[in-house]
């Protein structure tokens, strides 16, 4: 697992997904011109790997807020496996999980209406 994130990390900072066309394409976007929760998720990650943090966010809000999601989840796994603790984590209760979806779907429908400001949260 670890391996296969170092090499998507290698990838997207070697390789810029607005210069190539062999990346996966989001079959949302592409049949429908819908922006689904990931879209510029590529790009974001490109970005960030380069520390560009404001063209990230320019494309992919949720992919940024998502990665320190996660960040806070493994260092909590860390810290319960290295010092033989028990924290728990935001992260396991079920009304987190209520309230990421409900933010997701709501990002989804923001960043498909074409008016200001809601555009800015589409991919650019």
């Amino acid at each position: 697992m670890l391996l296969a994130v170092i090499g998507l990390a290698f990838l997207y900072f070697y390789i810029n997904p607005r210069e190539v066309n062999f990346l996966p394409k989001c079959l949302l976007l592409t049949s429908t011109g819908i922006y689904c929760p990931g879209c510029g998720s590529q790009r974001a990650a490109h970005e960030l790997l380069h520390f560009n943090i404001w063209k990230a966010l320019q494309q992919n809000l949720l992919f940024i807020v998502g990665l320190f999601i996660l960040l806070y989840y493994l260092i909590i796994k860390m810290i319960n496996i290295i010092f033989n603790k028990n924290l728990k984590s935001y992260l396991d209760s079920p009304k987190f999980l209520f309230l990421f979806l409900i933010i997701i779907i709501t990002f989804w429908i923001l960043r498909n209406i074409p008016i200001h400001p809601f555009n800015i949260l589409a991919p650019k």
